[in-house]
Order: structure tokens, then sequence, then C-alpha cells
């Protein structure tokens, strides 16, 4: 009785709420200004820091428990060393800068049958705590192989016991002609609407849906809004930003894409976006983008956004991290709101995958937002 009261509710706010399913709404919802980014600063953990018999690195996601104020992360790893994981942290942030991390705790996630993953099994991407449970949604981006691991959003108790899976829209799903590119799935998620609905992005365009940016042009991938058991709202168009640096020749390409969304808790349809590029040759790029769904096409039945002419979301510049005195931008892909200061602004703090790699850093940084 619980699950059906909770389906109808979560159509009536997003009949309410969701760009597309009202379409006059959609048109009229004036822009707003972007928010202002204030620099905070940062903290770095240790390069494989021990910690409860694992090691830390590949924290490429992060959200706010807000049942115990603090953080939870999730590590890419994928059992390669160490089962796949969240943990547990406490980061001391205030008007002036970051005075500490703290981790208190690990947590192996597990499939329905109890065991942990096996290597290479499934590729955790992000983590979000349910407003409305408690419980961790993770989103998962797979494998293009011989093989395919397909892209998944999966939901596991605060303890890592698997609790269900939520079904994805038909183009997520990798296939040999259409459907994500190789590492450039389903790392971004958040939810909407109180928790009423979850909203996902693929990192890069869908193969579908044309090339990857250059330096010359962006490219296109999807946003998806879903109610919270899986029924396909609406797609969205996001345009990603051109290259930002010609790459070096070498064995590597260049990888853009959004590893992060996250909703504005005081207006439905509107989002945070970290956009992440990295270029061979010129390192790092990352920039934070507020979005806006209203007067956007609703292209979820649209197969290919190559010559759909469809109208994309608003996108706004609200931070680019080359302009804050870090020491070095590396591979940030987590993003979390923190607690409010009594300025009335709201603190973000990001986390950057070091890809246990001794070049790259665990990093938070925190920034006020108003």
């Amino acid at each position: 009785m619980r699950s059906r009261s909770w389906v109808v509710g979560a159509a009536l706010v997003a009949a309410a709420l969701v760009p597309g399913l009202t379409p006059g709404l959609a048109a009229a919802a004036p822009a707003a200004a972007a928010p202002q980014a204030r620099y905070l600063g940062f903290a770095t953990l240790p390069h494989k820091l021990a910690f409860q018999g694992t090691t830390v690195g590949g924290l490429s996601g992060i959200d706010r428990d807000p049942r115990t104020g603090e953080y939870v992360l999730i590590s890419d790893d994928r059992s390669n060393t160490n089962p796949v994981r969240t943990y547990t942290a406490r980061l001391d942030v205030d008007g002036t800068g970051v005075r500490g991390v703290a981790l208190t705790g690990t947590t192996p996630l597990r499939r329905a049958d109890g065991s942990t993953y096996p290597p290479n099994a499934v590729d955790p991407e992000d983590v979000r705590v349910d407003p409305l449970t408690g419980d961790y949604w993770w989103a998962q981006e797979g494998n293009r192989a011989a093989t395919p691991v397909q892209p998944s959003i999966e939901r596991s108790t605060r303890a890592g016991a698997h609790r269900s899976t939520l079904p994805l829209p038909a183009n997520y799903a990798i296939t040999p002609d259409a459907g994500p590119r190789g590492n450039r799935a389903l790392e971004a998620l958040t939810f909407d609407a109180a928790g009423a609905l979850v909203t996902s992005i693929v990192e890069g365009p869908l193969l579908e849906d044309g090339e990857e940016s250059t330096v010359d042009r962006g490219s296109l991938t999807r946003i998806t809004v879903q109610t919270r058991f899986g029924h396909v709202l609406s797609q969205h168009v996001y345009p990603l930003e051109p290259l930002f640096a010609a790459p070096e020749p070498g064995p590597w390409g260049p990888d853009t894409g959004v590893p992060a969304i996250l909703s504005d808790p005081a207006h439905p349809g509107r989002y945070l976006a970290l956009e992440r590029s990295w270029v061979p040759g010129a390192d790092y790029k990352v920039r934070l983008y507020r979005i806006d769904l209203w007067g956007s096409t609703d292209v979820k039945g649209v197969p290919s956004l190559r010559d759909a002419g469809a109208r994309p979301v608003r996108k706004e510049l609200v931070a680019d991290l080359d302009d804050f005195p870090l020491p070095l931008i590396d591979n940030v892909e987590g993003l979390a709101w923190g607690p409010r200061l009594p300025s009335g602004e709201r603190t973000l703090v990001l986390v950057s995958d070091d890809n246990f790699a001794a070049e790259e850093v665990t990093r938070f940084i925190a920034l006020a937002i108003r």
C-alpha cells in the first residue's frame, strides 16, 4: 500500500514539475541569474591511504547524509584492489576554509545473493543518499567490451545489502551499434523533487547522437528524468563544451563529459552540472554550470540527436576551477551540497578521483554558493 501511494505521489509531482509534461509552463518559466561561487579551500588525503583494511582511492562520487551530517563516498575501484565499497567521512568546512577530513567507516556493496562484486563486474561512479529512506543509490557505468557490462543504477541499504535496480531507458543500453561509448556512460545521478524523481546524465554522447567534442565544436548528450520506480518522464539535450585545447598526439585521446549532477532543492528541474575535460598535453579543466530544463525539448522518443533540431537545456557558467588558488586541477568527479553558512550561502563540496595513481590526488574542494 505504501508503494502504491508513493507511485501516485511521484506521478503527481512529476506532472506538476517536470518540463515536457507541462509545455505551457515550460515555455513561460523565467530564466534566473546563475549563482555565484566563492572559493573556501581544500584538503588532501595521503596517496593510497590505508583505512580499515582497504586502500583509499578512486573517490568518484560524494553526497552528504542529512541523518548524520557525514559524507558518503564511493570508490570506482572495480574490486581490483578491494571489493566495491563506500566510505563515510567527516568534513569540517566553515566560511573561511576546510579544516580537515576524517574517514569514519567503509562498507562493501553486495550483490543480490549477498556476495561482494567480483573484479570488473561493475564500475561504480556516483552515490546519493535517498532523502526518503536513507538508502544508498549508486550509478555504475558498465563496460563496452566483447561481453558488455550494462550501465545501471543500484539501490543498497546503508549496510551495503542490495535492495533493487532501477529500470533505465532503452537508449542507456550498450549494443553493438548504439548506446553509450566506452567509459562515457552513466556516471552522474541525483534526486529531484524531494526524492520523488531520479535524474541521470550520460557522460558523453551516445553513438547514435553524434561525435564527441573537438577543439572546434561541442557535442550533445542526454539527461533523463524518471520516477524513483523507473518510469521515464522525459529526456533533454545537454550541450557539452568544445575541447579547451588541442590534444597532443599519443596513445590516449581526450576525455570530456559530465561526471556529476546535483539538483537545486528549491527549484525542481534546475541543477548544477560538473563538466570535466582531460586533454593530452594540456591536463584537466573543470567547470561548474547551472542548467535548467525549463523550455528544453523532450527527446525521449527521438532516436538520434544528429539532426533533431532539439532545444537544449539552458546552461550558465557558475565557476571555472582555474579561477581559484588551487595548486593543481585534477580529475574532479564528485559533487555534493554541504551545510548552509551563517552568511546564508550554501557550501558545495567537490572530490577528485586519483585513479590510484601517484601523480594524481584525492582532494576535497569547498565552495560557497549564493
